[in-house]
């Protein structure tokens, strides 16, 4: 990959900026949901609104770089697993815990944005590709283990971790039994 020798390289100001900004916009978002409000992102990050309109020009901006910061973490985190623990089912187990808790954060989001996860070309959509597989990754190995049912298919994982989740989301009478309700999903996916 050549290094394009013209390219600025952001300042250390400017960087710590936008991952504040990252980690703030992570916080409200995860509390007011996709349409959070962007003043109060800027507001509680403790910069101008024009300097998160720098980094993030729009809402949709700022959700794809905080959706691919979550994807690439799940991705690492799920090759962590794998070399760690010495059950593979536990490790799917855990990284599914780990994608359940953050699955109800971005609840609400644009059309826009979901269509950027479909298309191929997208940084967004290579992210969530590259997430998917390590957690089918995961799956697999358990699988191989005779840990997990070998009719599970990774689609089914994550619809049922996503289901859980957005079940305690739209019934929040539910939100206190999401721990019992996902070990339910996991007990049905063991042998």
């Amino acid at each position: 990959m050549a290094v394009d020798p013209t390219a600025r390289v952001p300042r250390a100001d400017a960087r710590r900026n936008r991952d504040r900004l990252l980690e703030i916009g992570a916080q409200v978002l995860a509390e007011q949901g996709a349409q959070a409000s962007l003043r109060d992102v800027a507001r509680r990050a403790e910069v101008g609104l024009g300097t998160l309109y720098r980094h993030f020009p729009s809402r949709e901006a700022l959700l794809e770089a905080l959706l691919a910061r979550r994807f690439d973490r799940l991705a690492q985190r799920a090759e962590e697993l794998a070399s760690a623990a010495a059950d593979p089912a536990d490790a799917l187990v855990d990284w599914l815990r780990e994608f359940r808790a953050g699955a109800g954060a971005y609840r609400g989001l644009p059309e826009a944005l979901l269509a950027t996860l479909r298309d191929p070309a997208s940084p967004l959509h290579a992210s969530c590709t590259a997430m998917r597989e390590a957690g089918g990754g995961l799956l697999a190995a358990a699988q191989r283990a005779g840990r997990i049912r070998a009719d599970v298919t990774g689609t089914d994982v994550f619809a049922l971790a996503n289901a859980v989740s957005w079940a305690a989301d739209q019934a929040p009478a539910l939100a206190e039994r999401q721990e019992r309700l996902f070990e339910v999903v996991v007990d049905g996916l063991r042998t």
